[in-house]
């Protein structure tokens, strides 16, 4: 079964998807091992983790699709791509939209944002005109005439013009082709109901600790109407989290607690794995011997 068709069918299936965001491989391999359905190439994760930079649009179009396909690699789980604001003109984000498909994603999200974007619970957002961004949910879903991969239309408008604004436009996304809608960053329990209330088709909940939207738990977030909830920055939080305060105790030379057993982490990695396979060639046998 292919990647869209994966995502289509835990769409269909009803409920709540907890997608907990990637941001490399390894990231996404721990989320497949750990039973997690699908996962999220979080830009703002992706970013920080390739470039050691801001999600900002510093990191390119080739950049992140590399990055997209080196974690499509690695997972049977779909995985939606981060396509940000298309990168350029309707065009562009033809060409975004098949690029995406073509390194394995079972999505990919396209936003109203001004380029460059910006993250969504960071000051400074704006967003294009309704035309414009008509136009790229309308070029990404002309774009997938020769894939099957899903869109996931993403609106911003909430920041600069109100929930009512983003509804809108994210009912129109829907009717342009969008499979999945994003409005981001409501600020209330209230108006995540109205998102979900208003809209047609699956929807998705961005739940940033510390960001704007409500930290619900998984019922809550079903109960209200919400297909998928992902976590966009929870991963790289918690490694980060954990590399600073162990580079502080070996720093101080004192015990570095909470590391992972090495026999864990050489499973975990595949280690185990690949010598089961290769055990049926001599050659590489000899080789590990």
């Amino acid at each position: 079964m292919s990647a869209p068709d994966k995502l289509r069918a835990l769409l269909n299936r009803g409920g709540l998807s907890v997608m907990p965001c990637c941001f490399d491989a390894l990231s996404a391999k721990l989320i497949e091992q750990e039973g997690f359905p699908l996962t999220f190439m979080s830009g703002f994760a992706a970013s920080a983790s390739r470039i050691g930079e801001p999600d900002l649009g510093l990191m390119s179009y080739g950049e992140v699709v590399d990055q997209a396909r080196n974690i499509c690699d690695t997972v049977t789980i779909p995985v939606i791509g981060d396509g940000d604001t298309g990168y350029g003109n309707a065009m562009n984000v033809i060409r975004t939209v098949q690029g995406f498909a073509k390194a394995g994603c079972g999505a990919v999200m396209i936003e109203d944002q001004v380029a460059p974007k910006r993250c969504g619970h960071t000051p400074g957002k704006a967003v294009v005109g309704r035309e414009e961004a008509f136009d790229r949910i309308r070029a990404a879903a002309d774009a997938r005439a020769d894939s099957d991969i899903l869109i996931l239309a993403r609106t911003d408008a909430r920041h600069e013009h109100g929930l009512g604004e983003a509804i809108d436009r994210a009912a129109k996304f829907h009717e342009l082709g969008a499979d999945i809608l994003f409005v981001e960053a409501p600020k209330t329990v209230e108006e995540m109901r109205r998102v979900c209330d208003e809209l047609p088709g699956p929807k998705m909940a961005n739940i940033v600790e510390g960001g704007e939207t409500p930290d619900l738990s998984h019922k809550e977030l079903a109960d209200i109407g919400y297909a998928i909830a992902a976590y966009p920055l929870t991963l790289m939080a918690a490694a980060m989290q954990a590399m600073v305060g162990t580079l502080q105790a070996m720093k101080q030379d004192a015990p570095r607690d909470g590391i992972m057993d090495f026999k864990e982490l050489r499973r975990r990695i595949g280690f185990d794995s690949y010598y089961e396979a290769s055990s049926v060639y001599t050659s590489s046998q000899r080789k590990m011997d």
